[in-house]
């Protein structure tokens, strides 16, 4: 983690989204982000290298939101 990133925890979506959209970019269309299995979406999040979060704090409420963060960031960089 650089100096100037923040840690990142599991309600801050903007910035998982960001860090998704960064990683995958356009591989991940919204259909797809959409039919992720949360199992995946967990070790993600956990690859985030700012990501500061414990798994065991992860619930079903955090990962809809950061789904649907991750289509609305995907969505802005669709030209």
């Amino acid at each position: 983690m650089s100096q100037f990133e923040l840690p990142i925890y599991w309600n801050d979506y903007e910035d998982i989204a960001i860090k998704l959209y960064e990683r995958f970019g356009d591989d991940f269309t919204e259909a797809k982000i959409y039919r992720l299995r949360f199992t995946e979406l967990i070790e993600w999040v956990l690859e985030i290298p700012e990501f500061k979060g414990k798994r065991e704090d992860c619930n079903e409420g955090h990962l809809e939101m950061i789904q649907s963060t991750w289509v609305y960031e995907w969505r802005d960089n669709q030209n």
